[in-house]
């Protein structure tokens, strides 16, 4: 399973990848290098997220059938 804190760091280093892309200061080799490098941290953040979400899914499994609830239902009965 994906830890936590490596989805935080390629979340972070992505995060400054689209900066420097958005800057306009790279050259083309330079952007396209950077771009293959925010597919991959891209890919391995839906990994993580995935398996949170399947982990999340097991927890809250209740007599071997799944309830999810709606979490914008919940917040509107408050």
């Amino acid at each position: 399973m994906a830890d936590i804190k490596n989805f935080e760091k390629d979340l972070g280093k992505l995060e400054a990848l689209v900066e420097e892309l958005e800057s306009g200061e790279l050259s083309l080799d330079e952007a396209l290098k950077k771009f293959e490098q925010g597919v991959k941290l891209t890919r391995s953040c839906q990994q993580a997220l995935s398996e949170a979400e399947l982990r999340v899914k097991q927890l809250v499994e209740e007599n071997g059938e799944i309830e999810l609830q709606d979490l914008s239902d919940a917040a509107d009965d408050e």
